[in-house]
């Protein structure tokens, strides 16, 4: 049994630390862009997408809807240095992601509508006018 030690909430074996540090820097890794959290919700007439995407610009976000697959991708470079600055560290500048999601039958692609207000990007597809069966009597002769 091997002898498991901790440091900050992080596991490593004692001769293993450099092999332990290598996957905490690949999967665990903040600079490691994330997908964006979504919130879908349904209402009578339409479907609303939210995606929680702060920091970027409304000319940052490319929406696409090709058969019937709606994807939202994003991308964010900021390579701004000040003259006279000199940086040891640089963590942050890239940002980019894609989400595609897979439309309802009863979306009206046709209809969609974007808005990015306090770094929540919201997609409200309208729903197709569904036509209701008319009842038609038939006389019996």
């Amino acid at each position: 049994m091997a002898l498991v030690k901790f440091n900050n909430g992080r596991s490593y074996t004692p001769g293993f630390a450099p092999f332990n540090d290598l996957f905490d820097t690949v999967f665990n890794d903040k600079a490691f862009s994330k997908l964006p959290a979504v919130n879908i919700a349904e209402a009578e007439d339409k479907y609303e997408v939210e995606l929680a995407v702060p920091g970027l610009k409304k000319e940052d976000f490319k929406i696409n809807v090709e058969e019937n697959v709606l994807t939202i991708s994003a991308e964010s470079k900021k390579d701004v240095i000040e003259e006279g600055k000199k940086v040891t560290r640089k963590e942050f500048g890239y940002n980019s992601f894609s989400r595609s999601f897979t439309l309802p039958e009863s979306a009206d692609t046709d209809k969609i509508q974007a808005s990015y207000v306090d770094g929540v990007l919201t997609i409200a597809i309208a729903k197709k006018k569904e036509e209701k069966a008319q009842v038609k009597q038939i006389q019996v002769s």
